[in-house]
């Protein structure tokens, strides 16, 4: 049977989500963790959620899914230190330096390699198996077909996400919210960009298609599916920043859907909290032209009827669903809705009611257009049923006791629960019956009130004969063995000493040159009429995600961690900006792996450059072999979905061009064969006049995207020019251009 893995946001939310039946709960600290704009947890609050979990044998995986730059490594380890101290049970992790710590230092905290490390297939699996992974998130995009092949190929723990919100960009590898705003999705600052409002314009035409919310997803919903997710180890609900009642909602569903007691009610009961409507994803071959809301990027509610009159100061409405004062609704009049919340509710006699289901009215000031549809977005009613669920025992454990009592003697118990066994001695003498003993049953009818505990007795060995004890001393011995209990069977661990690591001297000293990405036929021919001695081209580029992996054994640049499983035996490969490679110790182990140059992310500043060639310096004794790109548009988003197909223009990519674009910017639309798409910064990254603060990066690349041949031809010599110390003759446009993030904090 699939564990159930359930978010928790702040402690309420992990009551909830316990309370309901989870298996599991992941959460976040105040530091590198995926969603920095929680609640999260502090030390304190950590330890307290560990204890209340694990008493109830429920696990806790926290995240460290961020991208760590080397200033903030030691505090990174510190707070693995003290994670692993409280007894979590694993870390859920993207970068390499993060895994790479726990894997080394603790064994019996498992290493679990985070969504956002793009694994997606066979190879990426394999590989992290290797490395020391004990459980591997793969990506949202994979097939249903796909991870039973992965699991039965690999035989390592999946998990998998089984509801809740959906990233556009393929598992979560967004540079959007980073590259325009400064708050990075890879630091768990996510502004979420996807959710914006975007026009889609046909540049061939300079007409527009679509105002809309192109890019946002509906909510993954597997409910209808679940029998066929039931063989995957774990089965995860996005959420942890979602309030505790969503969190108690989709956490009941799942868990009565996995034990085989699922039914309308509460498949319908996924309407009444957070969603934006639902998919059931890539997972199960969604349509992509279905897997977006393109009406609203926040909460959509259910329909419950519709505006049926205009009458004076307000509208009446005609219901299908009870609606009850207090509730909120949205009325949906194109996609700038009335939002409101139903602070007073009349009849069609103009008097005050609390609640309908058939006809009512609701004063507003708004022009609202009569037959408009309206939803609920919040039921009181539901919210408070749901809100009684929690706190509340969902599983008790039983204790087994043997009860020694003498007269004169102190009075011993024995218990054991699971594979706890506490021994506690009473701090009284039995008396001698007058004229009552306690016998078995007396006895066992006061020590059985558990109450509130998560404990109910058991089975009982007697041992006592002719004594009296007033029932407010067993009251007293209850409460003791349940204190020892707990005491027993929540423990920290012991620090283990940390391993010395020895690092090898992966050092290097290629000459600096100028290595060039190319989109198109025009911009390779280019590069090689300019003598480019690295070019990377259709074969020798391994994407990321969605590979189909061909043999080959040339120059390789890899982009995602299968391509280096499948390529590492190769004469050379690099790596690409998509590994999200921002420190030292990542740079190592990708060294270490093979990589013959490593290209550093894009969220990486100069400031976090230079510290990370001194501490590489420092572990290694010299530099390793980086890669920047210094020019050319970033891809803000590679994604299975295709913004073209949602507005009838599939298939039209082949001849036309096409933007997104919104009120601070434009982002063109690259279309792939196999449909994917990538989405570019309109604005251009162009370092060329900082190249000479670039002193131990090797390779420095430009990437051509939507460039001509003589664009490309001008671009390219222009860098070559720079390199030598020749100022070009080409003048960038200074509109356009821009030096990034280059000296910014990415927050």
């Amino acid at each position: 049977m699939s564990e159930l893995l359930c978010p928790a946001g702040n402690m309420e939310a992990l009551i909830a989500a316990v309370s309901n039946g989870a298996d599991a709960i992941y959460l976040g600290m105040s530091k590198f963790g995926a969603r920095a704009y929680a609640s999260n947890f502090d030390e304190e609050g950590l330890l307290e959620a560990v204890k209340y979990c694990h008493l109830r044998n429920i696990k806790v995986y926290v995240t460290m899914n961020t991208i760590v730059f080397d200033k903030e490594l030691e505090d990174a380890y510190k707070q693995i230190d003290y994670i692993y101290k409280v007894g979590v049970d694993g870390i859920i992790i993207q970068d390499l330096a993060i895994f790479n710590y726990v894997v080394k230092n603790y064994p019996l905290m498992e290493a679990h390699t985070s969504t956002q490390m793009g694994i997606d297939d066979k190879e990426g699996a394999l590989l992290f198996k290797e490395l020391g992974a004990k459980r591997i998130v793969l990506s949202r995009e994979c097939s249903i077909d796909e991870i039973n092949d992965i699991k039965k190929a690999v035989k390592i723990p999946l998990e998998i996400f089984a509801h809740g919100a959906l990233c556009v960009s393929y598992s979560g590898g967004c540079l959007m919210s980073g590259l325009i705003g400064y708050r990075s999705g890879n630091r768990g600052r996510c502004v979420g960009s996807c959710r914006k409002r975007y026009k889609l314009i046909n540049t061939n035409e300079n007409k527009v298609l679509a105002d809309s919310y192109i890019l946002s997803m509906k909510d993954l919903n597997t409910i209808d599916r679940i029998n066929e997710l039931k063989n995957i180890d774990s089965l995860k609900i996005e959420g942890r920043m979602k309030e505790p009642e969503y969190v108690a909602n989709i956490t009941r569903t799942y868990r009565m859907a996995l034990d085989n007691k699922l039914n309308k009610d509460l498949i319908n009961g996924l309407n009444k909290t957070f969603n934006r409507t639902f998919t059931k994803g890539y997972m199960f071959y969604e349509d992509k032209k279905d897997i977006t809301n393109v009406r609203r990027p926040n909460n959509f509610g259910y329909e419950i009827g519709y505006v049926s009159r205009a009458i004076k100061g307000g509208y009446e409405l005609t219901l299908k669903s009870e609606l009850n004062q207090n509730d909120i609704i949205r009325i949906a009049v194109g996609l700038d809705d009335v939002n409101l919340s139903v602070t007073r509710l009349y009849d069609l006699n103009d008097n005050l009611i609390s609640s309908s289901n058939n006809k009512c009215v609701i004063k507003v000031k708004e022009d609202i257009k009569i037959g408009s549809l309206v939803y609920k977005t919040k039921d009181v009613k539901f919210y408070d049923e749901i809100s009684k669920t929690y706190p509340f025992e969902f599983r008790k454990f039983p204790i087994d006791i043997t009860v020694y009592a003498n007269v004169d003697e102190k009075m011993v118990i024995n218990a054991t629960c699971l594979d706890t066994n506490v021994t506690i001695e009473s701090d009284f003498y039995c008396d001698m019956a007058k004229s009552h003993p306690l016998d078995k049953d007396s006895f066992v009818r006061s020590f059985s009130k558990m109450g509130d505990s998560i404990y109910y007795l058991n089975d009982v060995y007697y041992y006592a004969d002719n004594i009296f004890i007033p029932v407010s001393k067993i009251n007293e011995l209850r409460r003791k063995l349940i204190t020892e209990l707990d005491n027993e069977r929540f423990n920290l661990r012991n620090e283990i000493s940390k391993k010395e690591f020895k690092y090898d001297k992966l050092v290097y000293s290629e000459n600096k040159k100028i290595s060039v990405m190319c989109n198109t036929e025009e911009q390779y021919k280019a590069a090689k009429e300019l003598g480019v001695e690295l070019i990377y081209y259709k074969d020798n580029v391994i994407r990321r995600n969605k590979n189909k992996y061909k043999e080959l054994d040339n120059e390789l640049l890899i982009g995602g961690y299968g391509g280096i499983y499948k390529y590492r035996n190769t004469n050379s490969f690099s790596t690409d900006h998509s590994l999200n490679c921002v420190n030292s110790e990542a740079v190592y182990q990708l060294h270490k792996l093979g990589a013959k140059r490593v290209c550093l992310s894009y969220e990486i500043n100069e400031e976090d450059i230079n510290n990370l060639l001194d501490d590489y310096k420092l572990k290694t004794g010299g530099y390793p072999n980086l890669e920047m790109i210094v020019y050319g548009r970033a891809p803000m988003m590679f994604t299975n979905y295709c913004p073209l197909k949602v507005y009838g223009q599939c298939g039209k990519c082949k001849k036309n061009t096409y933007i997104l674009k919104e009120e601070y910017g434009e982002f063109p639309i690259i279309s792939h064969d196999d449909c994917t798409t990538t989405i570019l910064n309109g604005k251009i990254l162009n370092l060329i006049n900082d190249i000479d603060k670039l002193n131990h990066i090797n390779t420095l690349r430009v990437n051509l995207t939507l460039e001509s041949y003589d664009e490309s031809l001008k671009i390219i010599k222009a860098f070559m020019d720079k390199l030598n110390g020749i100022e070009p003759d080409f003048s960038f446009n200074n509109e356009t251009d821009t030096r990034g993030h280059f000296n910014k904090e990415i927050l």
